[in-house]
């Protein structure tokens, strides 16, 4: 699991870090829309840094920063953002989320794109693991806290987007429209055809829309997977 995980147009090393590439931050980071060009973007809980990287590779952003409370994933994300061809538009802030959002916003900090794969369990079953717990409990960064950055530091035309499990779907979007921020698009996403939904892709802007709902179904079978998934995936995946 330790090994360094390739993908077609950069690599990413995970030794350091307690949470390891996953299809979340993979699916989030291909359906995330871009079409408003983007010229800044946030990568809020950044870990090893995919998300960023896949926002390098997909868009000319000028300013891609990335902000991460862990230290052993703030210096593998530093790593990874080093070694890729884009290391001269990212950079990764060592910090809580909560005291980068206060301290950008003094400075009158505004991002285009704002985008989190975020820690969503809650305290009832946090590990032993600290960095675990940090990069999957919401004890680090409460959905509350995240929205209430987001809502700092997002400019008025930009987009938030973010993944979370489907059962707090309905909570987080109570949050965000607390915020000012409304639900445009949903992507609610299942393992097969047959299985529950597991996962609410979501994008957020400050001004209401009509709501666009898609689902994404991943594999047909054992790692037999659906056109949808291979069309979403298959700029970054080497095998796809």
């Amino acid at each position: 699991m330790n090994k360094p995980f390739y993908f077609k147009e950069f690599t990413i090393d995970q030794d350091k870090t307690a949470m390891k590439v996953g299809t979340d931050a993979v699916l989030l980071g291909a359906w995330c829309s871009l079409e408003t060009c983007p010229d800044t973007i946030l990568d809020v809980g950044s870990g090893t840094g995919l998300v960023s990287l896949m926002m390098a590779q997909r868009s000319d952003a000028e300013t891609i920063d990335a902000v991460e409370i862990d230290p052993n994933a703030y210096e593998q994300n530093v790593t990874n953002f080093e070694k890729s061809d884009w290391s001269d538009r990212l950079f990764c802030y060592h910090s809580s989320f909560q005291d980068f959002s206060e301290e950008m916003k003094e400075e009158g900090e505004e991002y285009d794109l704002i985008i989190s794969n975020p820690p969503f369990y809650n305290d009832n079953f946090e590990t032993n693991n600290k960095s675990r717990n940090t990069a999957r409990f919401t004890s680090s960064l409460s959905f509350i806290d995240l929205l209430e950055g987001v809502s700092k530091l997002l400019s008025d035309s930009g987009i938030f987007t973010t993944i979370i499990p489907f059962k707090e779907e309905h909570s987080f979007v109570k949050l965000a429209n607390k915020n000012n921020l409304f639900l445009d698009r949903v992507c609610r996403v299942k393992g097969t055809d047959n299985s529950e939904t597991k996962r609410s892709m979501l994008e957020f802007s400050f001004h209401q829309k009509e709501l666009e709902e898609t689902t994404l179904v991943i594999e047909k079978g054992r790692h037999e997977y659906t056109k949808e998934y291979v069309s979403l995936t298959k700029d970054f995946y080497l095998n796809m």
